[in-house]
C-alpha cells in the first residue's frame, strides 16, 4: 500500500498511515495493543487521525463494518480516501493472486463487488490512484470470470 500511494503523489502521512493501518484493529490481543495515543506520540497526530479514519471498529459485526466502509467512504478525508484506495487495490490484487484458502469463488466475487462499492465513495481526490483501481478491478473480475465453476 505505502509503494503504492508512494508512486502516485499521496501526502506522507498518506503513506505512513498505510504502513501502519492495520495495527490498531489487529493487535487488541497483543501483549501491549497498539493504541491512537501512541500511534500519535510516535508518528504525529495526523498519520494518527487517519489511521483512526480507515480502522475498521471490531466490536462491530463483519456486515456492519462492511456496509459502514460504503457508506463512510465519501465522508473521509483525502488522505483517508487515498489510503483507503490503495487498501481496495492491494486486497484485489491478493484475492486474483493468492486468496485466502477458506475463500470459494462466491466470496471472491462478492469480495471484488463490495471493493468496487467502497471505492466508488472514495473519488474525486487522485485520478491516477483511481484509474490503478479501475485496472485492478476490471483485472479481477476478469479472472474470476475465467475461474467461475
Amino acid at each position: 500500500m505505502a509503494r503504492i500511494l508512494a508512486e502516485h503523489d499521496a501526502p506522507e502521512a498518506a503513506i505512513i498511515a498505510a504502513l501502519l493501518h492495520d495495527t490498531v484493529e489487529d493487535s487488541d490481543n497483543d501483549p501491549e495493543p497498539v493504541t491512537l495515543e501512541a500511534l500519535a506520540a510516535r508518528f504525529g497526530d495526523e498519520v494518527a487521525g487517519i489511521v483512526a479514519e480507515v480502522s475498521d471498529d471490531k466490536s462491530l459485526p463483519k456486515e456492519m463494518r462492511k456496509a459502514l466502509q460504503v457508506s463512510q467512504a465519501p465522508k473521509k478525508t483525502t488522505a483517508a480516501k487515498m489510503v483507503k484506495l490503495a487498501d481496495k487495490i492491494s486486497n484485489l490484487h491478493a484475492i486474483v493472486a493468492a486468496p485466502p484458502a477458506s475463500w470459494n469463488h462466491a466470496r471472491r466475487v462478492e469480495y471484488v463487488g463490495w471493493a468496487g462499492r467502497v471505492a466508488a465513495g472514495l473519488r474525486g481526490v487522485n485520478p491516477a490512484l483511481e484509474a490503478l483501481f479501475d485496472k485492478t478491478y476490471q483485472h479481477a473480475i476478469t479472472e474470476l470470470a475465467q475461474d467461475a465453476p
